[in-house]
């Protein structure tokens, strides 16, 4: 049971110190369901302060639902390039899309129809039909986990009581305020180290904060060695052009484009891996040649180490077997596609002519 004057209070403070951020409207004003939509997206396991300047871009580049339906899905991923999880790009072209189809470009504020596009889940669809649209509907993401587990003085709530805290919560006016409110407290004060319990409005309900046990809550939960995945990626050059693959959509970081590589097997060799590539991959015979690099990259799921090695075409016409699409490019125009962190950074390695800049 919530105390009945922990929305009042959250509120008050809200009002007073929230931040401001380029996607939030101003007190008063309606929110542009697509802003809120987008913001929601690039959050998602994402730092406010990495996702500012990419908001803004991307606005320049995709305004409105329509033209980020129309875009082809190269520039989409060229504009989430380096911002990670390159799925959530793909799945909010797609949605876009079908907004554009089915609902005339405005974002449904239908709680059911918005939670049918691709890649909304619980969490999205409670953010953008509270905050746009003023629907009860609750969030619980980490912060409000953290809030919720630190009021309770709970070490691992469950998932279903949390969102039945959250459903309690929001019931009432400015449900997409209250739902915020929590969010940007967890975010500044009630954070997961050296909580600020001075400055929370809601202190005085705190379990945790009561007992003592606020650095506590809720418990770490330690996580697995993730798998390591060491890799040889043949910057393969001909006639002072580079080959760039197009990975699968189903792939990890699908749609992007990529140097070819292949895992080492055990005991296998970087040159005779790269060289299997160009085989497997490709259908063409290349020779290894001088190293270029190394590049450690983690992933969600997997720690890679790739070992990039310049390599010659021996024989034959690159035919995407493992790939979606092959093509030569020039050094000056490989800054043209859109590759992952890691790969820009093998590029940036093997452009002798430094022309090339590697986004952070």
């Amino acid at each position: 049971m919530l105390p009945p004057d922990l929305r009042r209070r959250l509120l008050a403070w809200y009002d007073a110190h929230r931040r401001d951020l380029p996607w939030r409207s101003a007190p008063g004003q309606s929110a542009d369901p697509y802003r809120v939509w987008l913001s929601e997206v690039m959050l998602q396991q994402t730092r406010v302060e990495t996702v500012r300047p990419y908001f803004d871009r991307w606005l320049q580049r995709f305004p409105t639902v329509a033209t980020l339906a129309e875009a082809p899905l190269d520039d989409v991923l060229k504009a989430w390039e380096g911002l990670g999880y390159y799925s959530r790009a793909r799945n909010f072209h797609r949605a876009a899309g079908l907004v554009h189809q089915q609902h005339g470009g405005c974002v449904p504020g239908d709680p059911e129809a918005f939670r049918a596009l691709p890649g909304v889940g619980r969490y999205t669809a409670g953010a953008v039909m509270s905050i746009a649209f003023g629907r009860e509907e609750p969030v619980v993401d980490g912060n409000v986990r953290r809030v919720f587990a630190r009021l309770m003085d709970d070490p691992d709530p469950a998932d279903e009581m949390l969102w039945s805290m959250a459903t309690d919560l929001v019931r009432g006016p400015r449900p997409g305020d209250v739902n915020q409110s929590v969010m940007e407290l967890g975010a500044t004060v009630c954070v997961p180290r050296n909580p600020r319990c001075g400055d929370c409005p809601v202190r005085e309900f705190c379990g945790a904060f009561a007992a003592g046990t606020q650095t506590e809550r809720p418990a770490r939960k330690k996580g697995k060695p993730l798998p390591h995945e060491d890799t040889a990626v043949p910057v393969i050059e001909r006639d002072g052009r580079v080959l760039l693959v197009r990975r699968p959509v189903a792939a990890r970081l699908g749609g992007m484009w990529a140097f070819p590589a292949a895992i080492r097997a055990e005991g296998e060799s970087v040159s005779a891996a790269a060289e299997r590539a160009g085989r497997e991959g490709l259908a063409i015979e290349i020779r290894a040649g001088a190293p270029v690099g190394v590049v450690e990259h983690t992933f969600t799921h997997v720690r890679a180490t790739y070992h990039a090695i310049r390599c010659s075409l021996v024989d034959g016409d690159p035919r995407p077997l493992l790939y979606d699409e092959a093509t030569w490019v020039t050094w000056a125009r490989v800054a043209d596609y859109a590759l992952p962190v890691a790969q820009r950074r093998i590029a940036a390695l093997a452009d002798e002519s430094t022309l090339f800049t590697p986004r952070a």
